[in-house]
């Protein structure tokens, strides 16, 4: 079975922001939808690993910011590839804080304040119904997670539901071949990105996705 075909469903990308007790955590995360059209309800899905799951468990509050395709893409790999645990994801961009939860500084396509009402288990991850309590406009155009893999060639964080293994999504996602036999292609092997170059990557490359240094990144073999 080829679940990368999965790639292919309309999901979004959102940043999820709460504050455990009061250090503001944060993760990536692409699934979302409204439930209810009337004092809506919206449902969100989270790994049982990831530690922003037990935040909004405790606090109730949290914040969705839609990411754009005009957001800063480091944002993805600051929150979606490190834990809470280990960081402080907000450091580079600051944040402000809404109802009672933490929205990260950026462009995004708009924000979303919610109340958690019911958590309900499905195996590895947890389906959070939550009611919305404001919004906050914003601008750009939504990013999807289409657009993620296909133009900035990122991969699906470990806890998301759509992960693949980067065996099988280098196989989808494996370039056309080139007749330019000085251009290679290398691949971070952290989140995914792909960056075509003549020659070697420079030594003091980063990648800017995830910030991963030079060393992270392989030669894709054509």
């Amino acid at each position: 079975m080829d679940i990368t075909v999965l790639f292919k469903l309309t999901y979004g990308l959102y940043v999820v922001g709460a504050f455990d007790n009061e250090r503001p955590v944060g993760c990536i995360i692409n699934t979302c939808f409204q439930v209810t059209n009337q004092n809506p309800i919206l449902a969100i899905s989270l790994n049982k690993n990831n530690y922003t799951l037990e935040a909004i468990r405790q606090s109730r509050r949290f914040s969705l910011s839609i990411l754009a395709e005009e957001s800063d893409t480091t944002v993805i790999g600051s929150f979606g590839f490190r834990s809470s645990c280990d960081c402080d994801k907000y450091a580079d961009y600051g944040y402000q804080t809404a109802e009672g939860a933490p929205m990260v500084n950026g462009t995004f396509a708009g924000r979303l304040l919610l109340e958690a009402l019911n958590f309900v288990d499905n195996e590895t991850h947890v389906v959070v119904l939550a009611r919305l309590i404001d919004t906050v406009k914003g601008e750009g155009t939504p990013m999807t997670y289409d657009y993620y893999h296909r133009v900035v060639k990122g991969r699906a964080p470990k806890n998301a539901p759509t992960y693949v293994a980067p065996e099988a999504a280098a196989a989808e996602a494996k370039p056309a071949p080139s007749t330019d036999t000085t251009k290679h292609q290398y691949q971070c092997i952290i989140c995914g990105h792909t960056v075509e170059v003549e020659g070697n990557l420079p030594d003091d490359y980063v990648c800017p996705l995830c910030k991963a240094s030079k060393d992270k990144f392989e030669r894709v073999m054509k």
